[in-house]
């Protein structure tokens, strides 16, 4: 099968991991990039890559059949619509938009040009998320209640646009995309009943360098997502407590451990002795009563993001991020915004 040509605009750090993996696709054949930095676009042509002169040169060219989008997220609506209206399939950095308004603009444009278009959303090919949809998946610990996410790093926020609030920056969008995607994923997309989120500013007082966001499902379920850049001890990546046992990665790196509970009542439990005083209540289980075991790491290929999407185009068939799966994302994130300004839990609007 013929190749896809894409070209890439924007030539920093996501669209420097684009040209990378699409000169190594084997659905898809890099035409190019496009970036409004004359030093960017010299740099791409220094490493082979051909650099457009301009972006209505790379909108011209008739042979590029999709855009991948990897610029500032405030930049996105416009430069997306134009790809749209042009008659390109896009594909879009997280977050796709700052609004639900400049969302449904791009959808709008789609749908009118007869085009596709998604959200990038990379991390469901991570080992460590596809290892807990799986264990979710399969009920070996029974109904999941409660699911707690964490990304944790001790750098700060970075220094360039990401820590600009006019240009979309911050933690919540930045990762809180991803692990907002992810619980979703887990969850099959369960409505949600509110949202209650609390923001961190250690070393960046203009946009959240971290957060803390508690997700309230109709169903009863929760889940827990936290990223934090001022962490110098991380705590564990994913924690899934369900009816019969719990699963537990420490590190992304790392293989699922599962408690898998055997036997719920005990016969002549000890209390145990802690710094000032005795309990029964958190006294260590008798190893008899559970079974304790590993998970392999599921096979993943980040490559296939870009093969279902091509796919899509050439055979109609539903795209892996749907439009609705996009509002719902973002609609979670302004409602974090919200809450974390009120103070309270909200729901979605």
């Amino acid at each position: 099968m013929k190749k896809m040509k894409v070209a890439v605009v924007g030539y920093g750090g996501m669209g420097g991991w684009h040209t990378e993996h699409l000169l190594k696709s084997d659905v898809c054949e890099l035409a190019g990039v496009y970036d409004i930095k004359p030093e960017r676009n010299a740099l791409a042509q220094s490493r082979g890559i051909y650099a457009y002169p301009t972006y209505e040169a790379l909108l011209a060219d008739k042979s590029v059949e999709l855009i991948t989008v990897a610029i500032p997220n405030d930049d996105h609506e416009g430069v997306v619509v134009a790809a749209l209206n042009a008659g390109k399939n896009v594909i879009c950095e997280k977050p796709v938009a700052l609004s639900l308004e400049a969302l449904e603009n791009m959808i709008a444009a789609a749908e009118k040009n007869g085009v596709r278009f998604a959200v990038h959303q990379n991390r469901r090919w991570d080992v460590d998320y596809l290892a807990m949809q799986q264990i979710h998946d399969s009920g070996e610990i029974g109904n999941v209640f409660n699911i707690e996410s964490r990304i944790h790093g001790s750098r700060g926020i970075p220094s360039d646009w990401r820590g600009e609030k006019e240009h979309g920056g911050g933690m919540l969008y930045d990762w809180g995309i991803h692990l907002i995607d992810q619980v979703m994923m887990v969850y099959h997309w369960a409505p949600i009943k509110s949202v209650y989120c609390v923001c961190d500013n250690i070393t960046n007082k203009e946009v959240d360098d971290g957060f803390k966001l508690q997700l309230f499902f109709e169903n009863g379920k929760q889940a827990h997502i936290e990223v934090g850049t001022y962490n110098f001890i991380a705590m564990p990546r994913f924690y899934m407590r369900a009816e019969k046992g719990t699963a537990l990665i420490t590190d992304w790196r790392e293989e699922t451990k599962v408690v898998k509970c055997k036997y719920w009542h005990e016969n002549d439990v000890l209390p145990v002795q802690t710094a000032a005083g005795l309990t029964k209540t958190m006294a260590p289980r008798d190893e008899i009563t559970t079974d304790t075991y590993t998970v392999a790491r599921p096979a993943s290929d980040v490559h296939d993001y870009y093969r279902h999407f091509v796919n899509a185009i050439r055979t109609g068939c539903e795209q892996d991020v749907t439009w609705d799966q996009m509002r719902t994302d973002l609609k979670i994130i302004l409602a974090a915004f919200r809450s974390a300004e009120l103070g309270t839990p909200v729901g979605l609007e």
